[in-house]
């Protein structure tokens, strides 16, 4: 395995445990439902392809083996995991989970107003 190869691997898989590092720190610190989610959505979904991509590259540039299911994990991941990040966003607003107090702009709410007044 070449040197350059070995580095660009070494640099995907410390990326993907920072971003997971990042992830944790987010969900632990951040002050609300929505802010953390974007953290695990954000961070997480890119630290595990990351590292799934190294994994790909070091398996495919050492032992010669393509293995199509690391891609296809990839490219599930990636469509996968903001789609469910917002559903769950989407959910926890619309079940009344209040926003942090210090956050400037609730672009739902008028919609909220517009549908609580249709309904009466």
């Amino acid at each position: 395995m070449s040197v350059i190869i070995s580095i660009i691997i070494g640099f995907l898989l410390l990326f993907g445990a920072f971003l997971s590092l990042v992830t944790a720190f987010g969900l632990l610190r951040l002050p609300d439902v929505y802010t953390r989610n974007h953290a695990a959505s954000k961070a997480a979904t890119l630290g595990v392809m990351s590292i799934l991509l190294g994994t790909f590259l070091y398996f495919y540039s050492e032992h010669g083996h393509f293995n199509s299911k690391l891609l296809l994990a990839i490219v599930f991941i990636f469509i996968t995991a903001p789609v469910a990040g917002h559903l769950i966003s989407r959910a926890a607003y619309h079940s009344g989970v209040k926003l942090w107090d210090k956050s400037v702009q609730d672009d739902l709410k008028h919609k909220k107003e517009y549908e609580e007044k249709a309904r009466s």
